[in-house]
């Protein structure tokens, strides 16, 4: 007679965790059945590979037999494995599989082709022999496998972010065959889902109970020792999932996913062999789940497996073109988010896009980057120029004070451009199938009445490994059962499509960046990275200019236009700005690598540098040294040149040229170098004539103060290198506040509470620490008329200290303080501060192609999470007509509170790596005071001549620098613009046309203006083209907006929208800078005050805005 029970949920539920654990009653439960048959290798042989080798040479290597047992390593070592496996006959007709457990990650090699990956964790411990059950000419097997001395997130020393311990040793745990029983597993799978909907269903429902006595039901029916029964055990479950929703919930859109960084925790080369482990899986599943489907991003990562897995890219191919195995994203890699330039960015997209179309046909539709520390506000319109209208990221989950109030919304960027965005509401992108997230994502789903539909991303993430069986089992189980949202198999297109179609005219809008509430250490950590990116990409920005020149203006089988190299060098850059690169967030044996790339970089760019101008100017080899200026606008600067660089080796005539020279025109500074004011065209160059300086710099001491004063500013410094007092002439007004000093350099302890390298709390500012000890007070090093200097240095700490060099150029509106730091801390955080008088709500901070305001008052939540921000070359706080900005040549991390400006130095993290940061460091900062608005004040334009070095070149062909005032070489101006309030950022070479510029130039006031672009470079066949080159249909481009002349453009650019064009040049005669200017009159009085302004802010000695 059957007995009911009245059931008590929790031992119920135990029972059933019970029924299939892994740690209890193993002799009795389903687990123990799930491998009814094992057996031992027929032999294990290990060869130790000198390094990450090919599979050839691992195949030719030396082998040596060894035992279950013995431990491999040390860290990121190689060992290979040869397995002679021998299966018994009696096994025939049963899924037989390889368990292998060497607590590190694997590769399955069969016939020199990867084809699955192994780990120690996540139990991805088992590797089927065959396609189903294994038949008798399969009994017989040798099969190698690669194993690396590492885990799936690097060897961290007893923790996973802590630096790797560099002798870890991994034991092979596991090697034999087993028979597996697939009828157990899949009651394995149905025990779990069921038990798991009977605990986390709501309480007071239905179907949780239901899900509760179906599983003591399957329990009560299966019989371990009879397998007999598990058809019927198996048949209860699935009645009970079969049990459909109705029509208005939510849907699921599931796919897999293995988001794999680039870098982190292992080096370049490991994440290599990581996507071989990885994809390999994910290719294997696709054979057994046709319905399963698998995104990816990082066109770098497909050129990697490309490049060492050819077989295996080829079958990745087949599954991109069956829509199944999906790329996405559009990216070079997942960058980082804030700290790469807009042409960085732009150049991701356009390499990333380039490769795709290439290699499978299509272009990426939406935007993929999961996993970065924060989202620019021009990134919406970065995206659209490069065709993509779709954005996904979840990491904003991860704001440590305010929640995100969208999950699907509008994002919209500074100059009115819009994306799609969706943040998958499980706030994961490695999900499990698990019953608790799919009701956490829909019960954490922020839109709900606007839209019924959420990505759900599954399958291990970061250090890779991607979808499991296990996942598949579960999501197939709930595709449509009661109680839980529809589950289907889906691709990112089929999600955007459908919200676009059915709720897009719903959806909320979020305008600006989507600032992330933690991680904002990352502005800051691995100061040296920071600053050789952005080296790097002044570098590549200039010899592409170069480049472009000399192909235009030369003739056209002369110059050999380097793409494949610039091309070669540009990934290179876009590698290393990986988001756990570039932030600083990685272990010291990545950044020995990115070090190499950047001097690469450096040494290859500068050839092309060299090769570029030599051709350009080839013409006029008889002419002493020129004078390089790679920005939109006339600079008129001062340029040091080496005394012994200026010794004659002609004449004595010349030699008195040269010493009258001397007498009229330079300076010969602390360093016995020669200073020279020198006036340089825009986009082109000059001969080395100096400029008369008009209006001399002084320096005068009076007592413990020091009184410094251009045509442009005076500022007073103490003897501790403090600055009292900042005007600009003509006005009563100090921007520095009357009760504290500017330039004052503070320490902060910088303790967070895990993320070590990316992580600067908010109680950071409570430990404030001024430094106040002087080492040696200011003295005079440069007394004019060019350049005055000062010079200190400063006791930080008993490990660390620093020197300073003030410097006040006669023709410069700005203070710049060229500071050099030893450094030498535990997690301590040094700034410098500029307390001003200045009453503003907000700063204002550069970033990509424009500009951001943020608040300078902590009102809300919202406010206060801003503690520290991202900027690039400068930040300014300023009221109605006057203000302050800091400039800098290698920083991003400002905060702003109660009018004090901060700009963040260095810090000294010790996980993942404990060397971050360590060293001596040399980095320039520059403060501006000024009238009117910053933009009026060219506050900009400045910045980038901070970081944009006029160059001195020796004459071509002969080495000789000698400096003679030659009133016969022309300058050579290539491009003009009649505004400041547009920028020409880039001119390359068309990717697809050899023969074509692409000019890529942006508004940077934030203000709607008409623009002319003038060159001596002939304009023919011009063309609106968008970021990847391509010619934007006519309908876009016919407008009354856009005049070409023969020499010039005339366009309406609105507020930090881009204008990107493209034009052939089929013509190589040079074109006189007579010819270039403009034919017809400035008549409009407006017009007329545009080009006033614009000679004000581009041409310091005509007078800037004070």
């Amino acid at each position: 007679m059957e007995h009911v029970v009245l059931k008590h949920k929790r031992t119920t539920l135990e029972r059933a965790e019970k029924f299939i654990s892994v740690h209890h009653f193993t002799d009795v439960n389903l687990r123990s059945r799930l491998y009814p048959k094992k057996a031992s290798l027929a032999s294990i042989s290990h060869f130790e590979a000198p390094d990450r080798i090919p599979v050839q040479e691992a195949l030719a290597g030396t082998y040596k037999e060894v035992k279950i047992g013995q431990s491999f390593g040390p860290t990121w070592s190689t060992h290979w494995f040869c397995l002679d496996i021998v299966v018994p006959e009696d096994w025939t007709g049963q899924e037989v599989c390889l368990l292998w457990n060497s607590n590190s990650e694997a590769l399955v090699w069969r016939d020199s082709t990867p084809v699955q990956g192994l780990s120690g964790e996540h139990n991805r411990h088992s590797f089927p022999l065959a396609n189903g059950p294994i038949w008798k000419n399969q009994c017989r097997q040798t099969i190698h496998i690669e194993m690396a001395c590492n885990g799936l997130f690097g060897a961290g020393d007893n923790g996973m972010i802590e630096r790797p311990d560099p002798n870890r040793y991994f034991t092979l745990a596991q090697a034999e065959i087993a028979v597996f029983d697939r009828r157990i597993y899949n009651l394995i799978m149905d025990v779990e889902m069921l038990h798991d909907m009977a605990k986390h269903l709501p309480e007071n429902t239905e179907r949780g109970y239901q899900a509760l006595f179906t599983v003591n039901k399957l329990i009560n029916t299966c019989n371990v020792e009879d397998s007999s029964t598990y058809q019927r055990a198996h048949a209860i479950a699935e009645e009970f999932f079969k049990q459909g929703n109705g029509a208005s919930q939510h849907t699921l859109h599931a796919m897999g996913h293995a988001h794999i960084d680039t870098a982190w925790l292992w080096p370049y080369a490991e994440t290599i062999r990581k996507c071989a482990r990885s994809w390999s899986c994910t290719l294997q599943l696709m054979e057994q789940y046709p319905d399963f489907t698998f995104t990816c991003s990082q066109a770098q990562q497909f050129e990697w497996v490309k490049q060492h897995y050819p077989v295996m890219y080829d079958k990745i191919k087949s599954y991109v073109q069956r829509g199944r195995f999906i790329p996405v994203g559009g990216t070079w890699v997942e960058m980082d988010g804030n700290l790469p330039s807009g042409e960085s960015f732009i150049r991701q997209f356009l390499y990333g896009q380039l490769f795709f179309q290439k290699e499978f046909g299509k272009t990426c539709s939406e935007f993929w980057l999961p996993d970065t520390f924060g989202y620019s506000a021009q990134l919406p319109q970065i995206m659209n120029i490069c065709n993509i209208k779709r954005f996904l990221t979840q990491k904003l989950s991860w704001s440590l004070i305010n929640k995100f109030p969208h999950h699907t919304f509008w994002w919209q960027g500074i100059d009115g451009s819009k994306v799609l965005t969706h943040f998958p509401p499980g706030d994961s992108y490695e999900m499990k199938g698990h019953v608790k997230e799919v009701l956490f994502t829909l019960s954490n789903y922020r839109d709900k009445g606007r839209s019924g539909h959420s990505m759900y991303l599954f399958g291990y993430g970061d250090g890779g490994n991607g979808p499991s069986e296990n996942m598949l089992q579960r999501l197939s189980r709930i595709e449509d059962t009661d109680g839980l949202p529809r589950v289907r198999m889906s691709t990112p297109d089929e999600y955007f499509s459908t919200v676009e179609k059915n709720d897009g005219d719903k959806l909320c809008k979020w305008t600006g960046e989507l600032y992330l509430e933690l991680h904002n250490g990352t502005y800051t950590t691995h100061a040296k990275i920071k600053e050789l990116n952005r080296r790097c990409e002044i570098l590549l920005h200039d010899v592409e200019l170069l480049s472009c020149l000399a192909l235009a203006v030369g003739p056209e089988k002369v110059y050999d236009y380097q793409a494949e190299e610039l091309l070669r060098l540009w990934k290179l850059l876009l590698l290393n700005q990986f988001h756990d690169v570039l932030p600083g967030s990685s272990i010291e044996l990545v950044y020995k690598d990115s070090n190499i790339h950047y001097k690469d970089i450096q040494k290859s760019g500068q050839a092309l540098w060299n090769n570029a101008f030599t051709h350009l100017t080839t013409s006029q080899s008889d002419l002493g040294p020129l004078v390089v200026n790679t920005l939109s606008w006339e600079r008129s600067d001062v340029i040091s040149v080496p005394r012994d660089e200026l010794e004659s080796k002609e004449n004595p005539e010349s030699s008195s040229k040269k010493q009258k020279l001397h007498n009229e025109l330079l300076q010969l500074d602390v360093y016995s170098n020669n200073l020279a004011i020198v006036l340089v065209p825009s986009c082109g160059y000059t001969g080395l004539s100096p400029q008369e300086c008009q209006f001399p710099v002084r320096v005068v001491k009076h007592g413990d103060l020091y009184q410094l004063e251009n045509q442009y500013l005076t500022a007073v410094i103490n003897s501790s290198g403090h600055v009292i007092e900042l005007s600009v002439p003509g006005t009563s007004r100090n921007a520095i506040s009357a009760s504290h000093h500017g330039n004052q350099f503070v320490m902060y302890d910088d303790v967070p509470l895990y993320w070590d390298a990316w992580d600067v709390m908010d109680y950071h500012l409570e430990t404030r620490k001024p430094v106040t000890e002087v080492i040696e007070s200011v003295k005079i090093n440069d007394h004019g008329p060019i350049r005055v200097s000062l010079e200190f240095s400063l006791k930080i700490s008993d490990n660390s200290y620093l020197k300073q060099i003030i410097v006040l150029d006669a023709i410069t509106p700005y203070l710049k303080c060229e500071t050099q730091v030893t450094w030498h801390e535990n997690r301590k955080f040094l700034k410098v501060e500029f307390p001003t008088s200045i009453t503003a709500n907000t700063a204002t901070y550069d970033i990509q192609f424009g500009h951001l305001q943020r608040p300078n008052r902590f009102n809300t939540s919202w406010d206060w999470a801003q503690f520290e921000v991202c900027g690039h070359k400068w930040a300014d706080l300023s009221e109605y007509g006057f203000g302050l900005a800091i400039l800098n040549d290698s920083k991003y991390g400002y905060s702003c509170l109660d009018n004090v400006l901060r700009l963040s130095l260095l810090r000294s993290p010790k996980a993942p790596d404990m060397k971050a940061d360590m060293g001596t460091h040399k980095f320039t900062y520059a403060i501006m005071p000024h009238t009117g608005s910053f933009q009026e004040a060219g506050v900009i334009q400045q910045a980038y001549n901070l970081n944009y070095p006029l160059y001195v070149q020796k004459r071509v062909g002969t080495g000789d620098t000698t400096l003679v005032k030659n009133t016969a070489q022309d300058p050579k101006s290539f491009f003009q613009l009649d505004t400041p309030q547009v920028i020409l950022e880039t001119v390359k070479r068309c990717e697809k046309k050899t023969r074509s510029l692409v000019l890529r130039l942006y508004e940077a006031f934030g203000g709607e203006t008409r623009a002319c672009l003038t060159s001596s470079v002939p304009f023919t066949n011009i063309y609106r083209c968008n970021g990847l080159e391509e010619s934007v249909p006519n309908e876009e481009t016919v407008s009354e907006e856009l005049n070409v002349g023969d020499n010039d453009i005339t366009f309406t650019i609105k507020p930090f929208q881009f204008f990107l064009t493209f034009t052939s040049i089929p013509s190589f005669e040079f074109i006189s800078n007579e010819r270039c200017q403009r034919k017809n009159e400035v008549k409009s009085k407006n017009e007329l005050h545009k080009m006033k302004l614009s000679k004000q802010l581009c041409s310091d000695t005509k007078g800037l805005v004070r």
